[in-house]
């Protein structure tokens, strides 16, 4: 088997078998083509099979000239799991990834807006504009249900179940989950449905798509990151802010008001405990004050 095979039987086992999202897989693809990119630079002729440890050393090695730790750690995780899928199908015995180290990296704690900031963005949407009653019914679902990017230009009319208040929404994988939705947040959406896209000529295929672009089809990722960093600008806010900023401060604006892990991992679509645990360490004031409220020692 060459690269090429190698490249497409690995994206449709991360596809059909691990019902991976597109984005994942494109990303898993992109590292791997860095690798192979190397080995045509330097003439290595080598098929997957063959290629030892040392060559692959000499591969991070050149990339960490270049890149962060982060994105080394992305690449080498990728590579190790493009061999386990070559184990898996009998291609390989061994893993020649098994031993290489992932670069050391510091977990960095996720920006965070403040009720206050989120106002100040939301006061910013120019609602007399076309898109005004839709941006804002954007920034409003991002914050009040933390959802990710490609969940929220995924979103379908008939996911809303607002007699219910819930949402159902196509996570990673494309695992499903119904989120709670406040009564805020359905107003904005209502008034975007009945006064903006109701009139919409909607292009053949996304009838169903919530929020569509001026041309009648679902928004990009990009044009979401396009909306946030103009509002940025206007608010005058001196921080990193995109869909994830709201998502992190759904999930630490819970945990302040003492919302319990399990319960947003589970509307955050996290599948370990673990990555959900790191808004604690975002919330040092909620921490201080449980601690000064019910520990047996802060009694007076």
């Amino acid at each position: 088997m060459n690269w090429q095979d190698g490249l497409i039987n690995f994206k449709n086992y991360l596809k059909i078998e691990r019902n991976l999202s597109v984005n994942t897989i494109e990303s898993y693809l992109f590292d791997l083509k860095k690798l192979i990119k190397f080995l045509k630079k330097n003439k290595v002729n080598t098929p997957p099979k063959d290629l030892n440890k040392d060559i692959l050393k000499e591969f991070i090695y050149d990339i960490s000239k270049n890149i962060k730790p982060p994105t080394q750690a992305r690449i080498i995780s990728g590579i190790r799991r493009f061999y386990d899928y070559l184990i898996l199908e009998g291609f390989v015995e061994n893993n020649p990834m098994k031993n290489i180290e992932t670069p050391k990296i510091g977990r960095n704690l996720p920006t965070t807006l403040t009720v206050e900031e989120i106002d100040i963005i939301i006061s910013n949407v120019k609602l007399n504009s076309k898109t005004g009653l839709r941006n804002i019914a954007i920034i409003e679902l991002l914050y009040s249900c933390g959802l990710r990017v490609s969940e929220l230009i995924h979103l379908k009319v008939s996911d809303l179940f607002f007699k219910d208040s819930l949402i159902k929404v196509t996570g990673k994988g494309n695992k499903e989950r119904f989120v709670p939705i406040s009564d805020q947040s359905q107003k904005y959406i209502k008034n975007y449905i009945n006064e903006i896209r109701i009139f919409s000529k909607i292009k053949k295929g996304s009838e169903d798509t919530l929020f569509l672009n001026e041309r009648g089809s679902g928004l990009s990722r990009v044009m979401i990151f396009i909306i946030l960093k103009e509002l940025k600008s206007l608010s005058k806010i001196n921080k990193k802010i995109g869909p994830h900023t709201l998502r992190h401060s759904f999930a630490t604006h819970l945990i302040e008001n003492g919302a319990d892990l399990i319960t947003i991992q589970k509307m955050l679509g996290h599948e370990s405990i673990t990555t959900t645990e790191r808004y604690l360490h975002v919330s040092k004031k909620h921490l201080i004050e449980s601690i000064m409220k019910y520990h047996p020692r802060n009694e007076k």
